[in-house]
């Protein structure tokens, strides 16, 4: 079976080529993809290339195909799996395999599978690992969010506190308690705090923080402080540009400081403003992952000594958690679609990837099988003057508070121009 795939070869050298796939074989799957979303991750293991952890050494003779929240359909399935899955299943992936203890995965590690291709052979070790997960939904984008949505469920369950006068670790956020929520109104952020909102343990405080007022604005049209009350949250917005943030945080929080703070982006001023605003016991959840191997930050140790305060850092989730955030889609409570702030063909895959952090926005979702360029969902309206199909997209995501939908995403799967068959 030929497929159409983003290839890495080496620090920021990734090519869009056709190749022939391996049969299925008695332990191998073929599959299509539909839709991957661009992760950060993939960026940054295309600028290391070889010295990222998960890609291997020899890619540039042997180079893996990118992208890792992907989702898509069966269509042909070994004999070793037939029992397990069948031609027409819909899927979602769990990249972190952790098989035999090795950091491979698909998305980083593989020739043969990735998000960002046509068609892929999905090897033997992924079914045995138990990372191919069926998905039930009508939305492939969903199943695609389900990846970066379970390193958020993971997230908050590794948070954990210590009662005073144990040495009881009680996992996850304090129920009732105050979070922070620092450089959060980016994509993942967003579905943090949706997550806070709406998931099983709730806090009583959410202050949500960026330099960015027109991504705060956006985040609060869409996670409102009155849906919050709704929910017994009281949820903040916070400018940090100007004032004085850590004094400002402070204040919010009441003087206490805060329970739980969660930090979204990989800048040390960011890291020491999250230390700063720890109350007694304060968890600090040190998210978003950096490039830089010598990456560092000030830490007040004198309030770990003496005020109990700690850290705890996590880099994706299990399938417990893609399992857990799967059932939280499916029944309503959260809506990753907030996420995504633009949408384009595989042949956009390339320049998104290596220009990830230069192109504003939310997540930038990629549908494998057509050939558009990137187009911001709200740029839908203005492009639509002149092509039909971006105007009904327009029409159908205005309608959907400015979110990307199933509807869009029929319209994209039907009406866009098909990607050019190898």
């Amino acid at each position: 079976m030929k497929t159409t795939a983003l290839r890495l070869y080496g620090k920021m050298d990734l090519r869009l080529e056709s190749f022939e796939l391996p049969p299925a074989g008695d332990d191998g799957i073929l599959a299509e993809v539909i839709c991957d979303s661009i992760c950060m991750s993939s960026y940054k293991a295309a600028k290391q290339g070889p010295e990222h952890k998960r890609v291997p050494d020899d890619c540039a003779t042997n180079p893996v195909i990118i992208g890792h929240e992907f989702a898509g359909r069966i269509l042909e399935v070994g004999r070793r799996w037939r029992d397990q899955f069948a031609p027409g299943d819909r899927f979602g992936i769990q990249p972190a395999l952790m098989y035999k203890g090795s950091l491979e995965a698909p998305g980083y590690s593989f020739p043969t599978i990735g998000g960002d291709a046509t068609h892929v052979r999905i090897p033997s070790c992924v079914m045995e690992m138990d990372c191919l997960l069926k998905y039930s939904g009508d939305a492939f984008f969903m199943a695609s969010l389900s990846e970066p949505v379970s390193c958020i469920v993971g997230t908050l369950k590794a948070q954990y506190h210590v009662p005073p006068g144990t040495y009881d670790h009680l996992m996850g956020i304090r129920e009732g308690g105050k979070v922070a929520c620092l450089a959060s109104a980016g994509p993942m952020g967003l579905g943090l705090v949706d997550l806070l909102l709406h998931g099983p343990r709730r806090p009583g405080l959410v202050v949500v923080t960026d330099i960015d007022q027109a991504r705060l604005d956006r985040a609060a049209s869409i996670l409102t402080p009155a849906a919050a009350r709704a929910c017994g949250v009281d949820l903040r917005y916070v400018n940090t540009k100007t004032g004085t943030p850590v004094q400002d945080l402070m204040a919010v929080s009441g003087g206490t400081g805060y329970d739980d703070v969660f930090v979204m982006a990989p800048v040390a001023p960011v890291v020491e403003q999250g230390d700063a605003i720890l109350g007694r016991d304060g968890c600090l959840n040190f998210f978003a992952g950096p490039t830089d191997p010598a990456f560092s930050a000030k830490f007040n140790f004198y309030n770990v000594h003496y005020g109990s305060t700690h850290l705890v850092g996590t880099s994706g989730g299990n399938t417990q958690d893609m399992r857990d955030a799967l059932e939280l889609m499916g029944a309503g409570r959260i809506n990753p679609s907030m996420m995504i702030t633009h949408v384009g063909g595989l042949t956009a895959a390339r320049e998104t990837t290596l220009h990830l952090p230069d192109i504003p926005g939310g997540k930038k979702l990629i549908y494998t099988q057509v050939d558009f360029p990137l187009t911001a969902i709200a740029d839908f309206g203005k492009l639509g003057k002149d092509c039909p199909v971006f105007a009904e997209l327009g029409r159908v995501c205005q309608a959907n508070n400015g979110l990307w939908c199933l509807e869009a995403e029929r319209i994209v799967l039907e009406k866009m121009p098909r990607l050019p068959q190898p």
